[in-house]
C-alpha cells in the first residue's frame, strides 16, 4: 500500500467535506464538526509521512481511523436530516470505506513490524 495513494484519499475527503460545508447553510454544529473530523483524518496521515517512530505512525493512523468514522457519523446525520442527497452521502461514505481500509490494513501490518523488533 503507498502511504501516498492513503493521503490523496485523505486530501479528497478534506477538501471534499469543507466544500460541502460552504454549501450547506443549516446546521451549524455539524457542519463544525465534520470540518473537524474531516481535517483531522488528512492531518493525522500527513504527520504519519514522518513519524518519529513505528509507534508513532501507528498512533497517528489510529487516531486517522477513529476520525474517519466519526465523519462518516456527521455525514449520516446530514444524509438523514435531510441536508445531503442520498448519492453524496454514498460517494461520501465510499471514500470514508476506502480510507479506513488502508488505515486498518497498515495498522496490521505496523503491529507487526513492531512485534517483530521485540
Amino acid at each position: 500500500m503507498s502511504k501516498n495513494v492513503l493521503l490523496e484519499y485523505a486530501e479528497q475527503l478534506a477538501t471534499s467535506c469543507e466544500l460541502l460545508c460552504k454549501s450547506l447553510k443549516n446546521s451549524a454544529n455539524t457542519v463544525f464538526q465534520l470540518r473537524k473530523s474531516s481535517s483531522s483524518v488528512y492531518a493525522n496521515i500527513s504527520e504519519a509521512q514522518y513519524p518519529q517512530s513505528l509507534a508513532d505512525m501507528l498512533s497517528k493512523f489510529k487516531i486517522a481511523r477513529k476520525e474517519c468514522a466519526e465523519t462518516e457519523s456527521w455525514l449520516k446525520l446530514l444524509f438523514n436530516t435531510g441536508c445531503i442527497d442520498e448519492q453524496t452521502f454514498k460517494d461520501y461514505r465510499n471514500l470514508c470505506g476506502r480510507i479506513t481500509r488502508l488505515l486498518t490494513s497498515s495498522c496490521v501490518t505496523i503491529e507487526k513490524r513492531i512485534a517483530e523488533q521485540k
